[in-house]
């Protein structure tokens, strides 16, 4: 066992720049003085460098105590607020050093919504953050234990499955805490990002905007939630531009963009209730763009409750069909033509 332990702490160091007592004896179930033996160990025998006082005190390879380019932290939910975690990180480490401001934002921002979303919803007790910085870029992940995002906004929502939530969810303006949250967080986040994913129980959502695309996976279960957030360190992504492409001039959240494919079951037949559910949520925009990628046709039904139905419901706000195949336009037009 002891051996064990010694490999887990040196591929902690391997993997992500430095270990943490607290990090290991929460993966390896041992006391923390069992655990900081082994440390103790390893910087006798010059395999590891100790950094850092009382909490912030972390264990670094030979030679890397000048150059910090990750973080790792087990955090308990309690009075906890993401700006001073983010803090500690930015004072501690060397990860945000010499980035261009644009991209510092931009997962600074990121990093603090999500780890919020985790603070005040997940209504787990433990969290769990790692972020890094590579040759390609910034990193981090963000994982509770708690109720899982799409649990949570299935519950709050009345929807019938996490597929409907995960569709929901990207819309924006979707928090399942109104009073205290605009519901921003993950759509921005997901928008801000090269790759975004998001996890919990048996799906994962990844939305990847290298190749402009959305997917969703069976996973094997995961308790809670889990966020991954890519950027490459060399970004030419400015938040303020990503917030002005959804925002109206007087910065009001008033534009989305909905993939079809994500509300539908079958690609070939859409019908009224579908369409029902992909407009479920959205009256609270002035601009809705609906993108079409993926689908090869609609049915009538479906074109004549969102072109037809909704949009004469709901005459102030504009609708915008994008990516539709030559079939799904002419069933389009042909509800529009008949309004």
């Amino acid at each position: 066992m002891p051996k064990d332990i010694r490999k887990l702490i040196l591929d902690l160091v391997k993997k992500q720049g430095e270990a943490r007592s607290s990090q290991v004896v929460e993966e390896s179930g041992f006391s923390r003085v069992y655990v900081n033996r082994f440390f103790r160990q390893l910087v006798a025998e010059g395999k590891l460098q100790f950094i850092g006082k009382a909490n912030l005190a972390r264990y670094v390879a030979p030679g890397k105590a000048n150059l910090v380019l990750s973080a790792s932290r087990l955090l308990k939910n309690k009075n906890l607020n993401e700006d001073i975690v983010l803090q500690e990180i930015q004072k501690t480490t060397d990860i945000f050093k010499r980035l261009s401001d644009r991209v510092k934002n931009i997962v600074a921002y990121s990093f603090s919504e999500m780890l919020n979303n985790a603070i005040e919803h997940s209504r787990s007790k433990k969290i769990s953050i790692q972020i890094s910085r590579t040759r390609k870029g910034l990193n981090f992940i963000i994982r509770d234990y708690g109720v899982g995002v799409f649990k949570n906004v299935m519950k709050n929502f009345d929807l019938k499955d996490e597929l409907e939530a995960i569709s929901h969810l990207l819309k924006g303006k979707q928090t399942t805490v109104p009073s205290a949250h605009s519901g921003e967080g993950i759509f921005f986040t997901s928008k801000a990002a090269d790759l975004f994913i998001l996890e919990s129980f048996g799906k994962r959502l990844t939305v990847d905007n290298i190749i402009q695309d959305v997917l969703i996976k069976d996973i094997k279960s995961l308790r809670g939630t889990r966020v991954t957030f890519n950027l490459s360190s060399g970004s030419k992504k400015n938040l303020t531009e990503i917030f002005r492409a959804y925002t109206t001039k007087g910065f009001d959240f008033s534009k989305t963009k909905v993939l079809i494919k994500l509300g539908i079951i079958d690609s070939a037949h859409l019908s009224r209730s579908e369409a029902r559910r992909i407009m479920f949520g959205l009256d609270k925009y002035k601009e809705i763009i609906l993108d079409f990628k993926g689908v090869d046709t609609v049915g009538q039904a479906f074109a004549d409750e969102i072109f037809r139905v909704w949009q004469s419901a709901h005459q102030e706000i504009k609708i915008i069909a994008v990516n539709t195949s030559e079939n799904a336009r002419f069933m389009i037009s042909r509800t529009l033509s008949n309004k």
